[in-house]
């Protein structure tokens, strides 16, 4: 495997000041190297160039970043678990697990994005599919490549659609509705480009 320029990392601490709220420290660290593993291997330098729209091809943001959504989604997902936590008491959460699984729900997301993969994709779907697979899928694996929980593996694989052939975790839920609620509302607002 080639080595990760330190650029790419100090990028992603850029790009999601959020988790820089990780207290578990080696937690942190797995954050910021899953986001630099998977914009090593595209063309993508730094979160805000992969386009801002829920997937290839769709409805993007009228203003706003990749990184405004991966952030938004994570404070609204910390968002919901306090209101619920302040009005009905404990919830059982792992913060620091909640905030670095929110973080890293789209990690997938510059190989499902990436031009030279679209492309590669397009001129033989026959060969592997089109996508080959999609950023929950690839999600998966640069997480628990890079040594990050199950619990945040989960999240990255179960928060889009592919979730409903599983059982869901807490944490998995909240994201899942954060992830749906920035987009929904987004669209709601008129702040998505309006499909062709």
């Amino acid at each position: 495997m080639t080595a990760i320029p330190e650029a790419i990392r100090q990028g992603v601490r850029a790009s999601l000041p959020e988790v820089a709220q990780i207290a578990d420290a080696a937690l942190r660290e797995r954050v910021v190297e899953a986001w630099a593993l998977a914009l090593s291997h595209s063309e993508y330098a730094r979160i805000e160039e992969i386009p801002a729209s829920g997937n290839p091809g769709g409805p993007a943001l009228t203003r706003g970043t990749q990184a405004d959504h991966i952030r938004g989604v994570a404070r609204l997902a910390l968002a919901i678990a306090d209101t619920l936590e302040v009005q009905l008491g404990s919830l059982g959460l792992d913060r620091d697990l909640l905030l670095a699984a929110a973080l890293c729900h789209d990690v997938g997301k510059p190989f499902e994005f990436s031009e030279r993969n679209q492309a590669r994709w397009r001129s033989d779907p026959s060969a592997v599919g089109h996508p080959s697979m999609r950023h929950t899928l690839y999600g998966v694996y640069l997480t628990l490549t890079v040594g990050l929980p199950e619990a945040v593996a989960h999240v990255a694989g179960a928060h889009s659609p592919e979730g409903q052939f599983v059982t869901r975790s807490l944490i998995c839920t909240i994201v899942h509705q954060a992830d749906y609620a920035f987009w929904n509302v987004l669209q709601s607002a008129g702040l998505l480009q309006p499909q062709p």
